[in-house]
């Protein structure tokens, strides 16, 4: 329901005055006349969604992965029926981490720009930090020099900072009569100087094509513009990924049964194989240190074709499990092979009999396997598939850890620590007893919802919330 909502950008009404009065088309039609096929993968797509920005959804830009020419792209478009694809802290945050992604995998950047610029009342939230808005044009100088091709489509109203992205981008088409590109529009200058100066005569697609030299190419209609990127695409030189058709099998259980074992409860676990049957080629998995600290699975599979490491949490993660996750990723590191994290944060035990041994042991423990994760050279993608608590966050390659990407299922918690392991009984001897407890019943409830996962993707804590079943595929 909320990827549905996000889904139509700032409403229907928007989508009718953008598509019928402005005469352009929806973001989301002009991603599809772009791709090869509808094989695209949305990141994020709920970032910005009840955020404290008014009725803002999505952020104001969509991005995410797609092929065009059989070369895998990342996109950041502004979705103009949102505040007219006016920046807001989010939407900064969300082209940085795409950004991010492309010069991590080395992928082209297609920018479709259809933007108002920075939203002035929050400057200060967007402008001058080095992970402001600056930064945009700073990674697109670097993305260059990396020699990562960077093509935009002025599609729409690019007004102040949203002017420099086409500019800076190495080939950059404008559509006749919806393109425009300038530093201030008409109003302000009319503000300014008293003079009224249309939205063409001021930067208008035949004024950059012809005098300023800003655009390279004039496109007639947006068909035109989304036609002129493909062909242009096809003259980078930039080969695409080789990809071997690799025959793989199929899990020998449906993954339409993982929605039955996505664990909603976080006081007891469930065998975290079951889930891991239901992912793997064939349902394969050669474990590795089968009975050694067995609340922490480790070992070798494939993904459609790919062979991959697996660590999965399976219970607490104890010293013996820590020691053995620690070794298996230095392992996957040494052979070069990417590592998948399925993330479950375990309840904890009932208190031990000498809590100090069992922390000296486990602290030494995590910290070698944080020490391992942290800097193995290879690409890691997490999975949250259940509760995400404190430092075994870390430990399992969480968001801080900079995994190549991170997934949520809908079930998952986010936080530093469990809610529900808080005591609501007063400690005797207590003399407000009341207020203590109603204090420890307001915290609960506060961090009951911010550990959801939609209050985790919509801070773009993570690359999106997907389904399930959908894994395998994402």
């Amino acid at each position: 329901e909320l990827l549905e909502v996000a889904s139509k950008g700032g409403g229907e009404n928007a989508i009718l005055r953008h598509t019928q009065r402005n005469k352009k088309l929806f973001v989301r039609e002009r991603l599809k006349l772009l791709l090869d096929d509808e094989s695209f993968l949305e990141l994020s797509p709920l970032a910005g969604l009840s955020m404290p920005y008014g009725d803002v959804p999505a952020a104001g830009c969509l991005t995410g992965i797609g092929k065009i020419c059989g070369v895998w792209c990342v996109f950041m478009a502004n979705d103009a029926t949102v505040k007219g694809g006016t920046i807001y802290p989010i939407g900064v945050k969300k082209q940085l981490r795409a950004q991010e992604i492309a010069m991590q995998n080395r992928l082209l950047s297609v920018y479709l720009v259809d933007s108002g610029g920075a939203f002035l009342p929050l400057q200060s939230e967007l402008f001058p930090d080095k992970s402001h808005g600056g930064r945009l044009f700073y990674n697109e100088a670097i993305m260059s020099a990396m020699r990562i091709p960077q093509v935009a489509v002025v599609c729409g109203s690019c007004v102040a900072g949203g002017a420099y992205v086409p500019t800076m981008a190495e080939e950059t088409v404008i559509i006749d009569k919806i393109g425009t590109l300038f530093l201030a529009g008409p109003p302000l200058v009319k503000a300014a100087t008293g003079e009224y100066v249309s939205p063409e005569d001021l930067g208008g697609a035949e004024l950059h094509s012809k005098v300023s030299g800003c655009s390279d190419h004039f496109a007639s209609s947006e068909k035109e513009a989304y036609e002129c990127i493909r062909n242009v695409i096809s003259t980078l030189n930039y080969d695409p990924v080789p990809e071997e058709t690799v025959e793989h099998d199929h899990p020998l259980y449906s993954s339409d049964e993982l929605l039955g074992l996505a664990p909603q409860d976080y006081r007891c676990t469930l065998p975290v194989k079951l889930i891991l049957s239901r992912l793997t080629d064939g349902s394969r998995f050669q474990e590795f240190k089968a009975n050694y600290g067995t609340t922490l699975i480790t070992g070798f599979g494939h993904v459609e074709g790919h062979l991959v490491g697996i660590v999965a949490s399976n219970g607490e993660l104890s010293h013996d499990a820590s020691l053995k996750g620690s070794h298996f990723v230095q392992l996957c590191s040494q052979r070069s092979i990417p590592i998948l994290f399925f993330q479950n944060t375990a309840p904890h035990t009932a208190e031990p009999t000498s809590v100090a041994q069992v922390c000296h042991f486990q602290l030494k423990a995590q910290a070698s396997m944080m020490a391992a994760v942290a800097c193995a050279a290879v690409p890691k993608i997490t999975i949250v598939i259940g509760g995400c608590y404190g430092s075994e966050s870390y430990v399992m390659c969480g968001r801080s850890f900079s995994p190549n990407f991170l997934f949520l299922w809908p079930n998952a918690r986010v936080a530093l620590v469990d809610s529900r392991h808080f005591s609501t009984v007063p400690r005797a001897g207590d003399s407000d007893c009341t207020g203590d407890e109603s204090e420890l019943k307001h915290l609960k409830e506060k961090l009951e919802e911010e550990s959801s996962a939609f209050y985790s993707s919509a801070r773009l804590w993570d690359d999106g919330v997907i389904l399930p079943q959908n894994t395998r595929k994402v």
